[in-house]
């Protein structure tokens, strides 16, 4: 029998209600509204690379392991367990992939680093809910442990192979494949060079209209056959968690897994499934890194994707479509301070900070207005002043802009009520 504290859990996760979740609308306005103010920027700053094909091509390529990474984590808290190893996962990934990869080919590489990424799942697993380990420590080890695993097996299986060292691998067989939709991007269609209307368009520079053939064109042409198997995943990861029998019973464990035990639910068995599941999308991430973004292993080449697809998973709280948008923001930043093109974005801030003060006074917050005024001045006096933003700055763009967008989200998260809490079968009792 389903008891009181029951009922309401298993009614809101068959709904999908998730308190202080924006809107589909709400979310679509709010990508309207962002196109905009990057259209308007670009054209009265003249800064053609913030809507350029270049650029979102380059953008996407930064944002699927961010992504992968995300979706890893959303697996894994929404059944009540926090990764924050997902770092480590991603450089077995990167390891096994590149391995793999320069045996057999990239596909072969995609394939090892996603078995790569679910042993360090496994490993998770096997700490946090077998043997009740801290999650964080847990998390904390596997991604120390992962940085010299890859640098020992580097040195037994890399040096002395072509191109190979104890900190890289040799390049990977052959490039894995892109995908171009011909007419609208290019491309050919039985060896006939077809038109490039997109590209076309965007010449045109006419404000709003070129930059949406900017960011289609950027999204259509030369796109790795990895990164539609990526963009595939989101939609997918939420059919299977909120649409199915299965993927009901796994986010009841982060909810409440006490009342998923009374239901007969096998709460080990679903943590250890969404677990390995996270690992393997962190590993998926990590190969992509070694297959798509380079040709090689690298050590070090995660550069906290890993972290920063966490702060993706808690942006979009704990949803896929949200969490997509968080590493779209991420890797477009992080693609435009590659590009140097970081300047511009002291007017966006600026506009954000004075739309955030009228909303306050709007909300009789009126110091918060105020403060939000001053700095909104400061940010256009700054853009007006200079030419450009100091190097030390522009390599910090992805990780200012991560911190600056949880904290400005902070205020509407929901995370899984049991998210990290410690669980033992047969506890209620």
């Amino acid at each position: 029998m389903t008891t009181s504290l029951e009922k309401p859990v298993a009614t809101r996760l068959r709904r999908g209600v998730t308190p202080g979740r924006l809107s589909g609308r709400a979310l679509l306005a709010a990508g309207v509204v962002a196109f905009g103010v990057l259209s308007i920027v670009r054209w009265t700053t003249g800064e053609n690379q913030l809507t350029s094909s270049g650029t979102m091509t380059g953008a996407l390529s930064l944002a699927v392991p961010i992504g992968l990474a995300g979706l890893g984590g959303l697996w894994s808290e929404r059944a009540g367990v926090v990764n924050i190893g997902l770092e480590g996962m991603m450089i077995l990934g990167t390891w096994a992939g590149a391995w793999a990869g320069f045996q057999w080919g990239p596909w072969w590489g995609v394939l090892a680093g996603l078995v790569g990424g679910a042993l360090g799942g496994l490993l998770h697993a096997v700490a946090t809910v077998t043997f009740g380990v801290d999650h964080i420590v847990s998390g904390v080890a596997i991604t120390i442990l992962a940085g010299g695993l890859a640098r020992y097996l580097s040195v037994v299986a890399f040096v002395g192979e072509p191109g190979g060292g104890p900190t890289n691998s040799p390049p990977v067989r052959r490039a894995m494949g892109t995908v171009t939709v011909p007419v609208l991007s290019g491309g050919q269609v039985g060896g006939w060079d077809s038109p490039d209307l997109l590209r076309t368009v965007e010449r045109t520079g006419v404000p709003v209209v070129a930059d949406l053939a900017g960011v289609l064109r950027g999204l259509t042409h030369h796109v790795s056959h990895l990164t539609v198997l990526a963009i595939l995943l989101v939609p997918l990861t939420w059919f299977v968690l909120w649409r199915t029998a299965f993927g009901l019973r796994l986010r009841s464990c982060g909810e409440n897994p006490t009342a998923a035990e009374s239901l007969g639910i096998n709460v080990y068995r679903m943590k250890y499934v969404a677990v390995v599941v996270s690992g393997a999308l962190a590993g998926l991430a990590g190969a992509f890194l070694v297959t798509v973004a380079s040709s090689n292993y690298q050590e070090g080449q995660t550069a906290g994707r890993g972290f920063i697809g966490l702060a993706a998973m808690i942006f979009g709280n704990w949803r896929p479509t949200g969490l997509a948008g968080g590493a779209a923001l991420f890797g477009y930043a992080d693609k435009l301070q590659l590009s140097d093109a970081v300047h511009p974005l002291l007017v966006i801030v600026a506009l954000v900070l004075a739309a955030l003060a009228v909303r306050n006074i709007l909300r009789r917050r009126y110091v918060a207005a105020a403060a939000g005024a001053v700095l909104a001045v400061a940010f256009a006096t700054w853009f007006f002043v200079t030419d450009d933003v100091p190097s030390q700055l522009v390599s910090s763009t992805p990780h200012l802009v991560t911190l600056l967008v949880l904290f400005f989200a902070s205020q509407r998260l929901r995370m899984p009520a049991a998210d990290g809490q410690p669980y033992r079968r047969g506890q209620s009792g």
